[in-house]
């Protein structure tokens, strides 16, 4: 009998400024088990702080995915996503926009800056977490993430 695999766990960055959201989303992950690594930043230049290892951020794991809001204060959530997709060192990581806009421009433009997938959040609660575990199980058993 083979041994059963190990479970993979992965780091994430979630950009988000609304504390509901992040709450949520801390939720889904407790409450499916997901073991992955969460780490919190709520505005843009949080964000690339993070990825860049600046400041009180100098020791951070690169993510291997990001979930970014698009409206975010300070920085923009469709900069960062321009500063991650622009970057030699960055551009591998997926990036989810996860994100409350459904305007056509936002789901546009998020995908002409190379975003990975663009994800309407949903309003209702148990719908928000079943949407934050296909999101955690797409990228974490069916997607093959660079190392």
């Amino acid at each position: 009998m083979t041994p059963p695999e190990p479970i993979k766990v992965i780091d994430v960055l979630l950009v988000e400024d609304d504390p509901g959201d992040v709450l949520m989303t801390q939720e889904a992950f407790e409450h499916y088990k997901i073991h992955n690594k969460l780490h919190i930043v709520s505005d843009g230049e949080q964000a690339v702080q993070f990825l860049r290892k600046e400041g009180e951020y100098a020791d951070a794991v690169r993510p291997d995915l990001i979930l970014l809001d698009l409206n975010l204060p300070r920085v923009d959530g469709r900069e960062v996503l321009a500063l991650v997709k622009g970057d030699e060192q960055l551009r591998s990581i997926p990036v989810v926009v996860l994100t409350t806009s459904e305007a056509e421009e936002d789901i546009l433009r998020s995908y002409h800056l190379h975003a990975n997938a663009y994800v309407t959040k949903p309003v209702d609660f148990d719908r928000f977490l079943d949407v934050v575990r296909k999101i955690d199980e797409f990228f974490v058993t069916v997607v093959k993430l660079p190392n």
